[in-house]
């Protein structure tokens, strides 16, 4: 069988662009407007794409941590979403074949809660359930779970580590067949095919076994898009599926090298991990409409934003 591409809707409500919510023809209150997520989840699923995906961040980003920093960005479209992991369970129900991802942190959450979550979602839909594995970026989440700085970037990721072994033992908890129901007998489940986890380390001390059966997949896809190197290194111990936004081909090629080449140390094959570089089209009926349509977006960012934006990659920037 000939490899084949995948693709997925990364639903970035109200838009990727920064300034796409002003554009004449959008329509904003897709952030918070469940019918309109269901409509694009058909959409996707009706043009035949592998999967959708949303994002999450647990704060209202800009105060720059409790110390209030940075002042906050009114002119920012993306300021409330709905809660993914609710938001997919609802969606397994409007839809028949797409795959549902949702991002949760392992910085601001505890194990036993995302294996519980995700594999009731698997299996409501089916088996189409997938986790986006994160680590926390914004100073602002740790304001809203009792922190007054957020934790530094090799701890979160010692601790994403641990989060995501002890997700995947829950989720092996019960064989496949481990459930008789045997009304005869009076046997609902085979002891002997319940496993405790029996985890104590660092920063998790979890006894199992996660009250949820095995899942439809076995257990729920797993994403990660960190870039950094030990986010590779995450990706390549365990994740199914990578989000990553690379700039050239050149840059592609060698960050598709790597990764594979990270993961043969865990006995992982080549074809392992899927790799989904980020796109963001501009479409138009010729390259003449498109390039029209990117400069009236880019004309409509506002300044302060734009400097930040690039501030983030440049460093800091006199605004």
């Amino acid at each position: 069988m000939k490899p084949q591409l995948h693709f997925g809707a990364f639903l970035y409500t109200p838009g990727t662009h920064s300034a796409g919510w002003r554009h004449p023809d959008a329509v904003p209150l897709t952030d918070m407007h469940y019918p309109y997520y269901v409509e694009m989840a058909r959409t996707a699923e009706r043009g035949k794409l592998d999967t959708i995906f949303l994002q999450d961040t647990a704060a209202i980003g800009g105060s720059g941590g409790l110390d209030g920093g940075s002042p906050y960005r009114p002119s920012q479209g993306r300021q409330v979403h709905l809660e993914p992991v609710s938001l997919i369970a609802a969606l397994a129900a409007v839809t028949t074949h797409i795959g549902l991802i949702s991002t949760a942190t392992t910085t601001y959450n505890e194990p036993y809660n995302i294996a519980r979550r995700f594999a009731t979602i698997d299996h409501i839909s089916g088996g189409r359930a997938g986790w986006n594995l994160v680590t926390s970026q914004v100073e602002d989440e740790a304001g809203n779970f009792g922190l007054a700085r957020h934790v530094d970037h090799a701890k979160r990721y010692d601790r994403a580590i641990e989060f995501y072994d002890v997700v995947v033992g829950l989720w092996d908890s019960w064989e496949a067949d481990a459930f008789l129901r045997d009304k005869q007998s009076g046997i609902w489940f085979d002891f002997d095919k319940m496993h405790f986890l029996h985890h104590r380390g660092e920063h998790f001390s979890v006894r199992g076994p996660l009250n949820v059966s095995r899942t439809p997949q076995g257990r729920p896809v797993v994403a990660q898009a960190g870039s950094s190197d030990i986010g590779r290194e995450l990706a390549a111990r365990g994740a199914d599926l990578v989000f990553t936004a690379q700039v050239t081909v050149e840059e592609g090629q060698a960050f598709c090298a790597d990764l594979r080449g990270r993961a043969e140390r865990y006995g992982r094959g080549p074809n392992d991990i899927k790799i989904l570089p980020g796109l963001m089209p501009i479409v138009g009926r010729t390259d003449e409409e498109a390039e029209e349509r990117f400069q009236q977006l880019q004309e409509l960012i506002d300044d302060k934003l734009a400097i930040r934006s690039v501030a983030r990659l440049a460093g800091d920037l006199d605004i």
